[in-house]
């Protein structure tokens, strides 16, 4: 029997659980699980009792295991449990706030023109100071987005960093 794989890390600001696990030679079965907060999101299950009978045995079942751990992280970072998550997670956002009332968008306060007490409202201005030229500065173009942390962890396990 091969020890499992357990990995907790971040999607879309959510904490997954992937868990894989050897059924042992009673039950020759791996088996992977993707979690979110306690709930089941995905399952997949590979027999491999046609393996039983190898040599090297202990090493095929380790490599099946990897393998179909990083699949479901795979899937889950191509989004294929996108649809899924996002329904967990208004049925968990709509069950924990109460329902919104509208309200009246607030107004902005309004300024008051301020007068010099010095001069009449139709006197002329004196002339302000010529401002300074601004240098041109180039233009950028806006760096490119950067992986999050969690991104980069993600595609570590599911092996797509080499």
């Amino acid at each position: 029997m091969v020890v499992g794989f357990n990995h907790n890390f971040r999607y879309k600001g959510e904490i997954f659980h992937v868990q894989t696990e050897d059924g042992g030679a009673k039950n020759p079965q791996v088996v992977t699980l993707l979690y979110r907060g306690g709930s089941i999101l995905s399952s997949k299950k590979t027999s491999y009792a046609d393996l039983c009978r190898k040599d090297n045995l202990t090493t095929l079942v380790e490599e099946l295991m990897k393998e179909q751990h990083r699949e479901m992280l795979r899937r889950l970072k191509d989004g294929e449990f996108d649809e899924i998550i996002d329904k967990m997670l208004s049925d968990t956002i709509g069950e924990a706030t109460p329902p919104r009332t509208t309200s009246p968008p607030k107004e902005e306060p309004k300024k008051a023109a301020v007068v010099s007490s010095d001069s009449h409202p139709s006197a002329p201005k004196p002339d302000a100071p010529a401002e300074a030229p601004v240098a041109a500065t180039p233009k950028t173009k806006p760096a490119a987005a950067a992986a999050s942390l969690d991104d980069i962890i993600l595609s570590y396990l599911i092996g797509e960093d080499k």
